[in-house]
């Protein structure tokens, strides 16, 4: 079967891309050969790929003629979206954030499924591989809200587990010995915000980042929090962390259980929670895989090669946490 379609010239030269990068990334993710001769592209194979084909074509185009910059990743969620029969305009028009030249959408539709959430949700939690966006969208989440004066300030917390009783020993002051452990939330925020706003702030506690266990005792109102690598919590801390909740609050509470860096006699509190809270109104869970990673294709690679070196070993493996979490 062999279809045609004609394109305005401006959107044929944006499908295109510099080098025909984006066509080769659109030719990777088709079934049937693909051409592009001046605004008319062609499409040759069985029904069915050209059929398909031609819709991602079709998708692409709108994206281009309503402005949207098309990159090589951008084809990704394009097939992503639609072998999941989503619309990918719906997914890539939700801007989440914008700042500067930092523009933040979901790139995929569990990406989009979780933006979702934590705008419906008051507790929302994020499990999966690295490269998914969870903390990223969170936090930028959260700048959005802060900018709307929809809560008065952002608490990003994660556990400090590698250092344990033993940041005592670190020199400086307290900023300086948990820098290391919440350094990547500075970097998502520094991404959002000038790096000078954010120090200011912080300087008036209207961002605080803190490891978790300065949260046992506070009430948190008009907050947006994140808890960050959250399968390093145990069932305590976790309770603890959720029952901080205050009126007019947002947690987002994100991590990846095959990362869970605790002995292996502690069960972690990211996989004990989804035991007990999954039916509960108000508390959603977004679980993501492989397909979510939109970090270096080479990154997607590693997630899925581990988790099959991880499934082969089964029952060496926290085979109980992984069966609960499931």
């Amino acid at each position: 079967m062999r279809a045609q379609l004609e394109l305005d010239n401006p959107v044929a030269a944006e499908l295109a891309g510099a080098n025909d990068t984006v066509l080769r990334a659109l030719e990777a993710h088709l079934e049937c050969e693909l051409y592009l001769r001046g605004n008319i592209v062609t499409l040759e194979g069985d029904p069915d790929a050209v059929e398909a084909g031609k819709a991602v074509v079709t998708e692409l185009s709108d994206l281009i003629a309503e402005g949207h910059d098309i990159a090589p990743g951008t084809i990704e969620a394009v097939t992503n979206a639609l072998d999941q029969h989503e619309s990918p305009a719906q997914i890539l028009e939700d801007v989440v954030w914008r700042h500067r030249n930092t523009k933040v959408a979901p790139k995929t539709v569990n990406q989009k499924r979780y933006v979702d959430c934590i705008r419906n949700s008051t507790v929302t939690f994020g499990i999966g591989p690295a490269g998914t966006g969870k903390t990223f969208l969170a936090v930028a989440l959260a700048a959005a809200a802060l900018s709307r004066r929809e809560v008065n300030r952002i608490i990003l917390t994660r556990p400090a587990v590698e250092a344990g009783e033993r940041l005592g020993f670190l020199p400086g002051d307290m900023m300086a010995k948990v820098d290391p452990y919440l350094r990547p939330l500075f970097d998502a925020l520094n991404d959002m915000i000038d790096p000078e706003r954010v120090s200011q702030h912080l300087d008036r506690g209207v961002i605080e980042v803190a490891p978790l266990a300065f949260m046992r005792g506070r009430t948190l109102n008009d907050s947006f929090v994140i808890l960050d690598e959250a399968q390093n919590t145990s069932p305590e801390q976790m309770k603890m962390f959720l029952t901080r909740l205050g009126f007019n609050s947002k947690m987002v509470v994100t991590g990846d259980i095959t990362q869970i860096d605790l002995p292996n006699d502690q069960r972690s509190g990211l996989v004990v929670v989804g035991e007990i809270l999954e039916a509960i109104e108000g508390i959603e869970f977004v679980r993501f895989g492989g397909e979510d990673v939109v970090r270096h294709k080479l990154v997607q690679r590693i997630v899925e090669a581990y988790g099959e070196h991880a499934e082969r070993l089964a029952p060496e493996l926290r085979p109980a946490d992984r069966r609960r979490a499931q």
